[in-house]
């Protein structure tokens, strides 16, 4: 399993970094956590294909989070000419909300005749999904987004990835996280307690009991961003836009 960080912004890009996505290669697929507005902008930037997603897991349904997939369904309609299908995988509401976002920024966007299929499958929060070769498991966490708001794990039989999505602390991530060889965090502040978000201190005192094998810290707003210098690099990465992991 192969990790590009696409984009580890947070949602008003501190750093100049883009928002939240993550392109994951694993037995023969291409997936993200999350396809972020500014997502395809740096696909480009990165001379990665977009016409090679196979599947978006989203964690939950905030612009930075979700909102270039509009841009991505454009992209493979009328640059890229796609043929392979999609498959979007979210919380509840996800559907309505892609539809949405495309009426209001495309207007009419929905009645393309589409030359590649997509779909949308939307999971109970708490549930285990199957994916091709993917097990995908998500928990609820606490973060305000007008539906579910999820953490979630995924794992291709021979290694795991877990994410984190936007949230406070809560323990829901203990089972997501534990185990995985990688656990992608959120870390909006280095200290203090930021309303539905996490800080890095917090983080840093939990470590132990995530248990994972390894975590990347992600999400950094400008106060985290100014101070990832002080991050214990024995025990955690500092995410970067075009950053690759082997996990």
């Amino acid at each position: 399993m192969k990790l590009k960080v696409v984009g580890c912004g947070d949602a008003f890009g501190a750093g100049g970094r883009g928002n939240s996505c993550y392109r994951i290669a694993a037995a023969g697929l291409v997936a993200t956590f999350d396809f972020g507005a500014s997502a395809l902008v740096n696909f480009n930037r990165f001379a990665l294909d977009s016409a090679d997603i196979d599947i978006i897991f989203l964690s939950h349904l905030h612009g930075d989070h979700f909102a270039g997939i509009p841009f991505l369904l454009l992209d493979g309609q009328f640059v890229r000419r796609r043929r392979k299908p999609l498959l979007v995988v979210g919380p509840p509401g996800t559907r309505a909300r892609i539809d949405a976002a495309m009426e209001v920024l495309f207007p009419r966007m929905g009645e393309n005749a589409w030359w590649f299929d997509w779909r949308v499958e939307e999971v109970e929060p708490g549930s285990t999904s199957a994916f091709g070769p993917f097990t995908l498991t998500t928990a609820t966490v606490i973060h305000s987004s007008g539906a579910p708001s999820t953490a979630l794990r995924l794992t291709d039989g021979a290694r795991t990835l877990a994410f984190s999505g936007d949230t406070e602390w809560t323990d829901a991530l203990l089972p997501i996280a534990g185990g995985a060889d990688l656990f992608i965090c959120e870390s909006f502040m280095f200290d203090g307690a930021p309303v539905g978000h996490m800080a890095y201190r917090t983080i840093e005192r939990r470590r132990a009991d995530l248990n994972a094998g390894r975590i990347l810290l992600t999400h950094m707003g400008d106060d985290m961003w100014a101070r990832r210098g002080e991050v214990d690099a024995a025990h955690f990465i500092v995410a970067e836009d075009g950053l690759e992991l082997d996990i």
